[in-house]
């Protein structure tokens, strides 16, 4: 082996300016795959946290994943006669026995969960009129469960325990309605009488649609305004592994019965999409480096054209077509491997200067930067790439340069 790669250092220093352009041609080809990989898969995370942070991990809903079959079928299974149109019996919809039902999912490990009643109402001031959906819940437990605590501009979750009528809007709905903290709005739902409502919070998401039509109040409150005495109508979970959403939510539902939905099952087509996407991305990158492992097949191929005799020479010599084979691939791998070096290095400054970008897109206060993703395992695949390359584009020739006949070579020569 030392022999065979005193060789092939010696052919790429012999023509080092096709060696140093299919150094290069690997160092960029890595160096834009680790930037480009690094900003999508920044994006992807960064898009999924918001997704995740946002909402639940978990949502259990007043309803069943299967209808409940009729009496009358369970009764006398595949009848001659059937019975259609029988409606159910008319009930207060929600989650029966919440409480008990709270404190089955609360048991499990590493369960965050707070109970909501949701509905909807319109907000009534100086003549106007908005529909919102409001949300009753427990502040304590909320503020475990979802991130609405964080986008407070004003007032707190906290201070709707200390107000029975308390009402906490987005800002979207305050510059419509021209309100302020402390603020009194009427409030009216389905078959009830207005109510005086105190706006005691504001919140901002940066959604105009989520900030004009949301509204929370005390879980009591709203279960008086809409008239659905001791019931909630969801459970709100969040988890330690929100990965694994799937499993959890599958247990639930067969230990309560309702159906309970996954922010993996509700974004299932976001998801393909960002499958999708990644395969684009790595299609498009490693073509970078198929491109580049082209010079190093050319850099070869003419080292093979040019050392023919010294092929034939060293087969006479008692090399063997393997180990002439092997010249040539060591001769990809030292390429690979100090263009994968320099590319790793200039990928990592490229990203720290994506970093640092800020934008300021019309519209947005914020000042937004570019997400980047870290993780080791992006640099594992930029050097396997590039590798794999470059012993491909060297062992064409490689295996030509093996098969070349020492007689007829020199013959030639002579």
């Amino acid at each position: 082996m030392p022999i065979q790669l005193d060789i092939a250092l010696s052919h790429l220093l012999h023509r080092r300016r096709a060696t140093l352009v299919s150094l290069l041609g690997v160092t960029l080809g890595v160096a834009f795959f680790l930037a480009v990989s690094s900003l999508m898969r920044g994006s992807e995370r960064d898009f999924l946290q918001r997704l995740v942070d946002n909402s639940p991990h978990i949502t259990v809903y007043d309803q069943y994943r299967k209808p409940h079959v009729q009496p009358a079928e369970l009764r006398w299974p595949g009848a001659a006669v059937a019975i259609s149109n029988v409606k159910p019996q008319v009930e207060t919809r929600g989650i029966r026995s919440y409480r008990d039902k709270l404190d089955t999912i609360e048991a499990l490990p590493g369960v965050r969960i707070a109970p909501v009643l949701t509905g909807s109402a319109v907000l009534t001031f100086a003549g106007q009129l908005q529909g919102v959906n409001l949300s009753g819940v427990v502040p304590a437990r909320m503020k475990t469960v979802s991130t609405i605590e964080d986008k407070m501009v004003q007032g707190s979750l906290d201070d709707l325990a200390s107000t029975p009528n308390g009402l906490i809007i987005g800002q979207g709905l305050v510059d419509k309605f021209q309100l302020r903290l402390g603020s009194t709005v009427s409030m009216i739902s389905a078959g009830s009488e207005a109510r005086i409502m105190k706006v005691v919070g504001i919140f901002r998401t940066g959604n105009a649609a989520y900030d004009e039509s949301e509204a929370f109040t005390l879980l009591k409150r709203a279960q008086a305004i809409l008239e659905r005495p001791n019931r909630v109508n969801r459970f709100i979970i969040q988890l330690q592994d929100p990965h694994a959403a799937r499993e959890v939510a599958a247990d639930i539902e067969r230990s309560i019965g309702y159906k309970s939905v996954s922010w993996l099952e509700a974004s299932e087509d976001i998801l393909s999409l960002l499958l999708v996407r990644n395969i684009i991305m790595y299609s498009v990158v490693a073509a970078i480096l198929v491109v580049a492992s082209f010079g190093i097949y050319n850099t070869i191929s003419t080292i093979v054209i040019e050392k023919q005799r010294d092929i034939a020479i060293l087969k006479s010599m008692g090399f063997r077509t393997r180990d002439i084979r092997r010249i040539f691939v060591l001769q990809g791998l030292i390429t690979g491997a100090m263009g994968s070096s320099s590319g790793l290095l200039l990928g990592y400054g490229l990203m720290h200067v994506l970093a640092a970008v800020e934008l300021r897109p019309p519209g947005v206060s914020d000042v937004v930067h570019m997400p980047i993703w870290w993780g080791p395992e992006q640099y594992l695949i930029a050097v396997a790439f590039a590798m794999a390359s470059c012993v491909g584009a060297a062992y064409l020739p490689a295996s030509k340069a093996g098969q070349l006949k020492p007689v007829d070579t020199l013959r030639g020569a002579a």
